[in-house]
């Protein structure tokens, strides 16, 4: 047995659509991100065994779900996944708690009690236990859902898309707590979604849906990073993913000072905590190119970069990956990279081209609480 606590490799048909998929997840979160009518929530379905392959394997741990070969198909009811929907899909005629622990498995009283409470106090339940569906919030019922379907007890977690019917404010507000389902009860996550910025938030393993099939599948920093796969990640939206610390509060000046690869890059001001890790997206259009470090600027962030690859589009621009020099004596060894899209008359006028060395420049307006994510200890009550 590896580490891997899925792995699916299945055929599916329906009509003119077809399935192949390929994926192994590990513990952690797995986003499957495309764009809509790519696949996504078909894989899941097939992977909860709502639908079923014409031939393949599902696997969860080693407990195989279906297998073509062996004539394995195990019902939805036995395969101990538990799945959060777009629609929260509660009973109106129960009250939360009653929903919370619809379906749940018999345990001791002791057990059950102490899992109870803990789902309670992460989701931030406490005060709806009473109350019934029809009273709650969009943001509230998810939640609801959610801690349903944690109660299950699952092997795996399935959701499939659980902000989409969400407006922007209760999206922020359940991102915090999906973000950390994870670490807080070890269970691993598939996460569907056509938001890059949900996937960048909260995944570590990022796989690309396209036309039924897993285009890439790797580390969500790496999988970003790649120019080649702009097409599938949305070239208004490309950008690189990047690790950082929480390093200082300039309170006087209202930023956060956070480190990378020795480097300080400024932000608009958190909460929070010193060493906290975070995770950052810069998008591509909001870097600039220098060939030396500029001194008269309002451009406080200026890291020094090489070019590591280079996309000449068809149009006026080009998209460069750019790995970060790191300091000496920095922690990180590896270089993480930046993406960049620049005018094609820029990029002919600097000269660049692979192995050149150059000043990338970031506005601290341009680092905001959408593009920043809090990946230290989770903590329901540590905001942005």
């Amino acid at each position: 047995m590896t580490d891997k606590i899925l792995h699916m490799d299945v055929r599916f048909k329906r009509g003119s659509f077809k399935v192949d998929a390929n994926l192994s997840a590990s513990s952690g979160v797995t986003a499957l991100f495309g764009r809509s009518g790519s696949g996504k929530s078909t894989i899941v379905s097939l992977l909860a065994g709502l639908l079923t392959p014409q031939d393949g394997l599902v696997q969860i741990g080693d407990k195989i779900l279906y297998g073509s070969t062996k004539g394995i198909n195990v019902p939805v009811h036995k395969r101990n996944v538990g799945y959060v929907f777009q629609d929260p899909r509660l009973f109106p005629h129960l009250t939360v708690t009653q929903n919370l622990t619809y379906g749940s498995p018999r345990l001791p009283a002791a057990e059950h009690a102490k899992i109870f409470a803990q789902v309670v106090y992460v989701l931030s339940l406490e005060s709806l236990l009473s109350r019934w569906p029809l009273s709650l919030s969009g943001g509230e019922k998810q939640r609801v859902a959610i801690g349903r379907a944690l109660l299950s007890n699952p092997k795996i977690l399935l959701m499939d898309e659980p902000l989409a019917n969400l407006d922007n404010a209760h999206k922020k507000e359940i991102l915090p707590y999906i973000q950390h389902i994870n670490t807080t009860f070890n269970v691993p996550v598939v996460y569907v979604s056509h938001a890059i910025d949900e996937v960048v938030c909260l995944a570590d393993t990022l796989a690309l849906v396209n036309d039924g099939s897993i285009a890439a599948h790797g580390p969500v920093e790496d999988i970003m990073g790649r120019l080649d796969l702009s097409p599938l990640t949305g070239r208004y939206e490309a950008g690189a993913v990047l690790n950082l610390s929480v390093a200082n509060h300039d309170k006087e000046n209202g930023l956060t000072h956070l480190s990378l690869q020795g480097h300080r890059l400024y932000a608009p001001q958190t909460h929070l905590r010193l060493g906290t890790k975070v995770r950052l997206r810069l998008r591509a259009r909001d870097i600039a190119l220098a060939l030396s470090a500029p001194k008269d600027t309002s451009i406080l962030n200026q890291l020094p970069v090489v070019v590591t690859d280079i996309n000449l589009e068809n149009g006026p621009h080009v998209e460069l990956a750019l790995a970060i020099q790191s300091k000496p004596g920095s922690e990180y060894a590896k270089p993480q990279t930046l993406v960049a899209r620049i005018t094609k008359k820029s990029f002919q006028d600097l000269g660049l081209a692979k192995g050149k060395s150059a000043h990338a420049l970031i506005k601290a307006v341009a680092i905001d609480h959408h593009s920043l994510s809090n990946r230290g200890i989770p903590h329901k009550r540590d905001p942005l």
